[in-house]
């Protein structure tokens, strides 16, 4: 019988349980991807620090304990930490075989969102209230499960032998996988998500080998959609104020474009060292909105300075670096397409986060991956990689 615990790694010798895969000094231990899995740990510690300093002083939100926020991200963290070792001991291979299950309860969260179920927060109705101070936001979970659908609709004959490359037909069915949880999200409308979900799917078309053509017709519809998006005034009064920010930063100082400007002023005022943690003027004059999430990035440039953007930067390279690699070294195209989807959405929306906060991108309310304080996102982001992982580990060895 085969399962989670009956998977047995080519070289490996006899079968082992799940757990003993994972920690046993001869296996899995030794086979995870160590670079990528530290610089995330080490992205996400980090990420704690800035929060802690963007919230203590913030009463209004911290409701009056100053650890409120850095609690609740360290046990984001410690959870999404978990839920990465699950994905381990599971292996994308037998999630593979509960993609339809996923998909189908990702596009009923996205779904429920615009029932009366449905919460309004910071302006953008994508959220499910669950009481006690939690809520989720079903649309970072999509992300997980476009990859894996389409992962599984392009790579299925190719990785059975019948054909070379996914043909128009099944290409064809992927993007209506995608489309219909897009489409929900733009009903919301989160614009953002949206945003990264067409990023996902060009990054999955072209791992895949599908024709460029498809790329090209994508990028089309992208442009048309975007311009009937905008026709048709789906948008909310308060997204449409943020690209008119992003195309004229001196349209409203101080009111559309406050958050793009306080942000530049932060990060500017950082120089190369910064001020000093927990000594940003900016920060600790809570001139930055959302400063714990959308706009954490400001507050390292503004206390750790050059120095330590760079180094968020750097770590965030590296991630991506080793998911690249992963993608290119693994011997099925199952595999380099779920590697190929996470490494598209994590470049994307690392970049569309940093250029928000230096007025180089428009305001999205994009986290930034494995810094921003919140628990959907953090949940995503490290799921995310553990399917890296388990794309590592299960790989032949002499791959």
């Amino acid at each position: 019988m085969t399962g989670a615990n009956s998977f047995s790694v080519s070289g490996y010798g006899p079968e082992r349980s799940g757990w003993t895969r994972i920690f046993a000094r001869d296996s899995t231990a030794r086979r995870l991807d160590w670079p990528m899995l530290l610089s995330a740990l080490a992205l996400s510690l980090i990420g704690s620090v800035l929060v802690f300093s963007a919230t203590r002083n913030r009463t209004a939100i911290n409701q009056g304990d100053q650890y409120y926020f850095l609690v609740r991200h360290l046990m984001n963290t410690g959870i999404g930490v978990a839920l990465m070792a699950a994905t381990v001991w599971l292996g994308h291979r037998t999630l593979r075989n509960a993609v339809p299950v996923l998909y189908g309860l990702s596009v009923l969260g996205v779904l429920l969102v615009l029932t009366p179920l449905g919460s309004t927060v910071n302006g953008a109705h994508s959220w499910i209230v669950l009481g006690g101070g939690f809520s989720i936001q079903p649309s970072e979970f999509v992300k997980v499960t476009i990859i894996l659908g389409m992962a599984m609709l392009l790579a299925a004959r190719v990785d059975a032998g019948d054909r070379q490359y996914p043909d128009h037909r099944t290409v064809l069915q992927a993007l209506g996988l995608a489309a219909v949880p897009v489409l929900v999200v733009l009903l919301m409308p989160d614009l953002g998500s949206v945003m990264v979900m067409i990023v996902i799917v060009l990054g999955v078309l072209l791992a895949s080998g599908a024709s460029n053509r498809w790329v090209l017709g994508l990028i089309t519809a992208g442009i048309l959609g975007a311009v009937a998006v905008w026709q048709l005034h789906i948008l909310d009064e308060y997204q449409i104020n943020r690209f008119a920010a992003f195309a004229n930063p001196d349209l409203d100082p101080s009111g559309v474009g406050y958050n793009t400007n306080q942000a530049r002023i932060a990060i500017g005022s950082g120089g190369l060292t910064g001020a000093g943690l927990f000594h940003g003027s900016q920060t600790t004059g809570q001139f930055v909105p959302e400063q714990q999430t959308d706009f954490v990035f400001t507050v390292a440039g503004e206390e750790l300075g050059f120095v330590g953007a760079g180094l968020i930067i750097a770590l965030l390279g590296v991630v991506l670096w080793r998911a690249c690699r992963i993608a290119r070294e693994t011997t099925e195209l199952y595999g380099t397409i779920v590697a190929a989807g996470i490494a598209a959405w994590f470049a994307f929306q690392a970049f569309e986060n940093i250029g928000m906060t230096l007025g180089i991108m428009p305001v999205t309310g994009l986290p930034l991956p494995f810094v921003s304080y919140g628990g959907s996102s953090m949940f995503a982001i490290w799921v995310s990689v553990g399917l890296l992982q388990s794309i590592r580990v299960q790989r032949p060895m002499s791959a």
